[in-house]
């Protein structure tokens, strides 16, 4: 009896493990359609390879500015000091590295900073001579003061220097009017010529809340909260007068500790407590609200996870939107009520950020999120890739404006040609039975008739069975190729867009549906065409775009539906905006284009005349860059 209750035990633990392996994935394109920033293909302080490489690789953004070297910047004398090298100044030439990468890259957005800390390099003359004492070799007290006549201090690397190197002699003084007048050199009248639309985007300086620490030869105590967004402001302001399509970003805060508190400070405003991220977007908002003037476009932030294990590091993710998760990593987020409060580590710091902006700017304020930092954590390539391919994912599918990162680890040029290369250009719904073990992102195309599906297995032991159902759409029964990254070496595998690691098969859809198995620690791309739109969406948590008036069909007959024979389509923009207007019918064919131009915003009208049609069911289509419905209309002679 033992022995069948053990035979019994052992095949519902078999089928149980079977069963763990499947996982369902539903997709509903177009429903949740946003568009997809091509900046989240970004990276840091790049171009030590050949142009093509970049090209190949789908490289669409960079930032340039280095960092804690941008913040004490001389763009007049083409120098700066140096923070982690005893403050020294050396040569750094913003003007030459823009000019090749506009030669070379005439598409790619760079990021350059504006210098808040009101001190930059002066001269050279006053370097801490390196080579004279150890032939410039690194050891701890590489981080003293030592540039402008500094004595190290040798019996403790890690303290003070002897005596501090004088300010005075290596910097100057770098009013807002300087830094801002970068912008009439680069793109005035009498400037180089650069072209002002591949420098959108500007970082505000460069982790100011730990000035204390990293410039302390100029602040060696941090400036107070208020000091800091009066600085802030008025760099804001001179360059949006100078530049007015500049995109500012900000307050590019250093990591989790200082996303909740400036310093020690205490930051109170009629007697209500502020974390300073709320602090910084209120008063941004307040500047707005008094003077008309936008100091603020991106919320800009830096992110080094910690992670005790590699599942957890697996999970980063999660981070910045899911409300429900827990991050070993949460230690600022226990001030954020003021005091020290650990009974939560939900930090969803994106969500939040978003919450407060609508708190203080109201809703659609138009201004988005970033992040310009940010490792991935474990240096074992499978688990780069798959880390990095999780949050390109999870910032396509929230509307994330760039990302950057800082560290780059083998595995994730691979991941970048994948999703830069083959997604399309919106992102739309895609749900998983075990979201946190295997996730689809899902993008299509302008028209939607075109679907790359991105499936990210982040089991670290097991290959994972996975059944896609289109719900929405529908795809003709056939074999569609697929692409995957999975099982890389040590070695970095991505030469070009034709030598790479990608390995190419194929999956067979019928029914709209199709079966998959992805491996462990695998990014697998399905790339799908010839789509129809089968079904209706609902578009319930979608932004307000586009209004569909409740009243959406005023007919001439048979009010309020079916109709015959025309009926009118009203709807109001918000913004001016691309809109496309079609009109489908059952299978999915396109009957006519009522509308395909820019509109002003306010309130539109447009007639369909189905005189010529038969009786039956219609579906009409609107879309703006970032909305998307479709209404079902009834016909009937």
């Amino acid at each position: 009896m033992k022995i069948i209750f053990l035979i019994f035990l052992l095949c519902c633990l078999f089928i149980t493990k079977i069963y763990a392996q499947d996982i369902i994935i539903t997709i509903k394109a177009p429903e949740g359609k946003r568009a997809v920033s091509p900046y989240i293909y970004g990276c840091n302080n790049s171009f030590d390879k050949s142009t093509q490489f970049y090209k190949d690789a789908g490289l669409r953004m960079s930032r340039m500015n280095q960092g804690n070297n941008a913040t004490k910047y001389n763009w007049r004398k083409k120098i700066s000091s140096h923070p982690d090298w005893y403050n020294n100044v050396y040569g750094n030439d913003w003007d030459r590295t823009s000019k090749n990468i506009s030669a070379n890259h005439p598409t790619m957005q760079v990021m350059w900073a504006f210098q808040l800390l009101g001190r930059v390099a002066s001269n050279t003359s006053n370097n801490f001579n390196d080579w004279g004492f150890n032939q410039s070799q690194w050891w701890q007290g590489v981080y003293q003061n030592l540039a402008g006549g500094g004595v190290p201090n040798t019996e403790n690397p890690s303290g003070d220097a002897l005596v501090e190197g004088d300010v005075n002699l290596y910097t100057e003084e770098w009013p807002a009017d300087s830094t801002v007048e970068i912008l009439n050199h680069w793109f005035g009248s009498d400037g180089i010529g650069l072209n002002k639309n591949q420098f959108h985007y500007w970082n505000m300086d460069n982790e100011p809340d730990i000035w204390n620490g990293t410039h302390d030869d100029v602040m060696p105590t941090l400036i107070s909260a208020s000091e800091f967004m009066d600085r802030f402001i008025e760099v804001a302001k001179k360059a949006r007068a100078l530049y007015p399509e500049i995109k500012i970003c900000g307050p590019v805060t250093t990591s989790e500790w200082q996303w909740y508190k400036w310093g020690n400070e205490s930051i109170r405003i009629d007697g209500k407590y502020y974390c300073w991220f709320e602090y910084f977007i209120k008063r941004c908002a307040d500047e707005e609200k008094a003077s008309g003037i936008r100091v603020l476009d991106v919320f800009d932030i830096h992110h080094y996870p910690y992670a005790p294990t590699d599942n957890d590091a697996l999970q980063n993710h999660r981070i910045f939107y899911d409300k429900d998760y827990n991050y070993p990593g949460a230690n600022g987020l226990y001030t954020i009520n003021g005091g020290w409060d650990t009974s939560s580590k939900k930090e969803y710091i994106f969500q939040r950020i978003n919450d407060w902006l609508a708190k203080h700017f109201g809703e659609n304020h138009g201004i988005t999120l970033g992040l310009s930092e940010w490792s991935p954590g474990p240096d074992e390539p499978n688990l780069a890739s798959v880390i990095y391919a999780t949050h390109l994912g999870t910032f396509a599918n929230n509307g994330v404006e760039y990302f950057t990162p800082w560290t780059w680890k083998i595995g994730m040029w691979e991941t970048l040609h994948l999703f830069s290369r083959y997604a399309k250009s919106y992102s739309v719904s895609s749900t998983s039975s075990l979201e946190n073990t295997v996730s689809a992102y899902t993008t299509v195309n302008e028209t939607a008739d075109s679907m790359t599906v991105i499936i990210v297995n982040r089991d670290i032991n097991s290959a994972r069975n996975v059944t896609v159902n289109l719900s929405v759409t529908s795809a003709r029964d056939g074999d569609y190729p697929t692409l995957q990254l999975a099982a890389l070496p040590s070695r970095e595998t991505f030469i070009s867009h034709d030598d790479n690691a990608l390995i190419e098969s194929e999956v067979a859809v019928k029914l709209n549906s199709f079966n998959i198995t992805v491996p462990a620690l695998s990014t697998t791309a399905v790339l799908l065409n010839s789509l129809i739109i089968t079904g209706i969406p609902t578009n319930k948590n979608l932004s307000d775009e586009i209004n569909i008036f409740p009243n959406e069909f005023r007919l001439e007959q048979n009010y309020p539906n079916p109709f015959n024979p025309s009926t009118f389509i009203d709807y109001q923009l918000p913004k001016s905006d691309f809109v496309t207007l079609k009109v489908f019918d059952v299978v999915g064919h396109e009957v006519e284009t009522l509308v395909s131009e820019r509109q002003n915003a306010g309130n539109h009208s447009v007639q369909f005349n189905a005189s010529n049609l038969p009786s039956g069911v219609y579906f009409y289509q609107i879309e703006t860059g970032t909305y998307h419905d479709t209404r079902k209309l009834l016909l009937l002679k």
